[in-house]
């Protein structure tokens, strides 16, 4: 049997939030492009499951009404979450939620956060690409990636056998174990900045807020790590921790492990989980964090979300910063298409514009990673409970980073 031969000036492999992002800004530019994912969807795949506000401000951009038409309204699948709740290392609950009193108006009905499992957050996008314009290739590995001149072969299977698909312009949306990465060769793992998780689902924990506040407990016994549960809709909650690779690497520690023990025997967890049930086994993944400024562009090739190491290395959250890559790419290769110039020099500044968001969590865990631990404990049950500090998140920077999602335009700068 032949191969499906397929011929396109732009594709995407990978069509998480990252790669369907760049695709549905792509197709509202009306630039055909392939995308290719190895997966059906739905789909489940291993994360935390919070959607911050840079996610939300993508969808804004996707359409201004997915918020409330889509999410809002699906509380059977998606959890509205009006703020998140630090659980300190001495026990002390610290919840920070924007003040309704002085946000309302304009904030009502603009939830901080959301929480969904990617089986239907990531459909969702994917729902969102115009098949009109992108040719969508699900359940599609690619197996090889080569190059001729300008050229690059994707040769790999479909549902209805072997595929070739030749490209001018070929985009990396594939995760921490891209296929583009190691044709590159640049899949390398820098523990100073990358993690170990572990995710499981549970039902019946017990003193979730009625806000459904997401919660992070930061365990005495483990220092440089920390311990979640997001809140699901029908009483379920995806519960997970998650560590530094370098201190995993140092104390030896598996996180796996780690995990059922917390549950097991910290005097915080054991009344959350005393009546509560496990829905699945724990599934463990790697998190390349930004920090590393991994070259993310070349000639007639674009790195995003995770394939890029945008992950925020203080809270762990990759969806909203790869959607921001997937939309920051989509601007840059819309240049490059109409001046038909692929080149590295089209792509100089996508480097700056995918990390300028990030910058500030990356000074933050560089100092964080440069103090000893029982410092790092004693800063966070000082000043996490300071009332200075919970005015500022509840009155000031909650405002801000809402108003900013729910109006604003991103703004990329391509020169």
């Amino acid at each position: 049997m032949q191969p499906q031969k397929i011929k396109t000036s732009i594709c995407i492999i990978g069509a998480g939030p990252a790669g369907a992002t760049a695709s549905i800004f792509l197709c509202k530019a009306g630039i055909k492009h392939v995308i290719v994912d190895a997966a059906s969807f739905p789909r489940d795949k291993i994360c935390g499951d919070g959607l911050d506000l840079n996610t939300i401000r993508v969808l804004n951009h996707i359409d201004p009404t997915i918020i409330e038409k889509e999410l809002v309204t699906s509380r059977n699948r998606i959890t509205a979450s009006q703020g998140f709740r630090f659980i300190l290392p001495n026990g002390r609950k610290v919840d920070i939620m924007r003040n309704t009193a002085t946000n309302a108006g304009n904030y009502a009905g603009r939830p901080m956060f959301f929480v969904s499992r990617r089986f239907d957050f990531d459909n969702l996008l994917v729902s969102k690409i115009d098949r009109s314009v992108a040719d969508v290739q699900l359940s599609t590995r690619i197996n090889t990636i080569t190059r001729t001149g300008k050229t690059w072969m994707l040769e790999g299977e479909g549902p209805s056998g072997k595929i070739e698909i030749e490209t001018d312009f070929l985009m990396g949306a594939d995760g921490d174990h891209s296929i583009v990465l190691k044709h590159l060769g640049e899949r390398k793992v820098d523990r100073n900045n990358y993690a170990g998780a572990v995710r499981q689902y549970w039902s019946g924990v017990e003193g979730m807020h009625t806000d459904n506040l997401l919660e992070v407990y930061f365990p005495k016994s483990l220092p440089l790590s920390y311990f979640w549960i997001f809140p699901l809709p029908d009483g379920k909650a995806n519960v997970g921790y998650g560590m530094a690779s370098n201190y995993i690497a140092r104390h030896h520690i598996n996180v796996r492990k780690a995990f059922e023990e917390l549950i097991k025997t910290d005097p915080v967890l054991i009344p959350r989980f005393k009546n509560a049930q496990p829905l699945e086994n724990v599934k463990g993944w790697g998190i390349p964090m930004s920090g590393n400024d991994r070259k993310a562009y070349g000639d007639g090739w674009m790195l995003l979300g995770d394939a890029a190491s945008l992950v925020c290395p203080t809270s762990g959250e990759g969806i909203g910063s790869g959607m921001i890559s997937g939309y920051v790419a989509a601007k840059f290769l819309q240049r490059a298409f109409v001046q038909n110039d692929f080149s590295e020099k089209m792509f100089t500044h996508y480097n700056r514009e995918i990390h300028k968001r990030l910058r500030t969590e990356e000074k933050v865990y560089r100092f964080i990673n440069s103090i000893p631990p029982r410092v790092f404990s004693f800063g966070i049950n000082t000043v996490l409970s300071t009332w200075l500090f919970k005015y500022w998140l509840s009155n000031k920077a909650m405002k801000k980073w809402i108003d900013t999602a729910y109006t604003k335009e991103i703004e990329v700068k391509l020169t």
